[in-house]
């Protein structure tokens, strides 16, 4: 049994992932075999997995499917075998993905300043760089972070965040990539034909020929801190110094928040650390089912 409170947010929480599944998941999972209509179905799974996560702030899925054994099983009486469990979860990736691209597109808070974006990657690390990297190998690979100073294996997870004043940036997207990725590369990829917006990065998307012709052709603006020019004369340095430094802590200012947000995913879902994780199915429900848990709170 679980308090009232709790179950009533249990309650909503079925409620909402079963109309939404309804509506589009169900499209991303769906089934063309005789038991393409289980007694347990993938709804009940997606808010076991998110409640636990959210409200018991449970992170592995033996102490989810624990949990749910020991105190949800009045409410979910054909909860299958542990295994079976893990091997549905393990399909709904796709689905997991679009529901956290759900809640970050439906709820967008209003005082996210729309023409100005925040951006930022974050490694998800499935082992150390000592190591050799043997869990999805089809989708991971060895990269350095920079703020943590580490090589690693694994994916780096990039944001693109609206700019909240004296808020946590709300993301507008989030993009997956492999570990070794550029992260100006990606923004090229991704967002490079956005319009009429000022971002604000750190070194690594410093190109001003290419932002140049943002400028000119998509009215977009990428501020960065000042990047030291290789082979500068001494001189021609000092005497920007004051000017470079004051700009580049103004940008630097303002994109801190993204680091916070980065913070806090890590807090309410331990994204980052991956190490337990056996497979690629395993890895994408890792990440995008953590994004959802994170976000969900929006509603709930």
């Amino acid at each position: 049994m679980i308090p009232k409170v709790k179950a009533f947010k249990l309650i909503a929480m079925y409620f909402y992932i079963s109309d939404i599944y309804d509506n589009e998941l169900k499209y991303s999972c769906q089934r063309f075999s005789n038991n393409s209509e289980p007694d347990f179905t993938d709804q009940e799974i997606m808010t076991i997995y998110l409640y636990a996560m959210h409200v018991e702030q449970r992170f592995k899925i033996k102490q989810i499917y624990e949990y749910a054994n020991d105190h949800l099983r009045s409410w979910f009486p054909l909860l299958p075998s542990y295994e079976a469990f893990n091997m549905r979860l393990n399909r709904l990736g796709d689905a997991f993905r679009l529901l956290a691209a759900h809640l970050t597109g439906m709820f967008v808070p209003l005082d996210c300043d729309t023409d100005k974006s925040l951006l930022d990657s974050m490694p998800i690390i499935t082992c150390s760089g000592k190591r050799k990297g043997k869990v999805a190998r089809e989708i991971t690979d060895k990269g350095f972070c920079s703020t943590k100073g580490m090589y690693y294996y694994g994916l780096k997870l990039h944001a693109l965040a609206f700019y909240r004043p004296n808020h946590l940036p709300f993301p507008e997207q989030f993009q997956l990539t492999s570990a070794s990725e550029n992260d100006l590369n990606l923004f090229k990829q991704a967002w490079g034909e956005i319009k009429n917006r000022i971002f604000f990065g750190d070194k690594i998307y410093h190109d001003s020929q290419y932002f140049r012709e943002k400028e000119s052709s998509r009215n977009s603006l990428m501020l960065t801190p000042v990047k030291a020019i290789k082979g500068q004369e001494e001189s021609l340095r000092q005497r920007d110094k004051a000017a470079n430094d004051l700009f580049s802590t103004v940008v630097s200012k303002v994109r801190q928040p993204i680091e916070s947000l980065f913070n806090w995913l890590i807090e309410k879902t331990d994204i980052q650390r991956a190490s337990k994780v056996r497979s690629t199915k395993g890895l994408l429900i890792y990440v995008f089912g953590r994004l959802a848990a994170a976000f969900i709170h929006l509603i709930f």
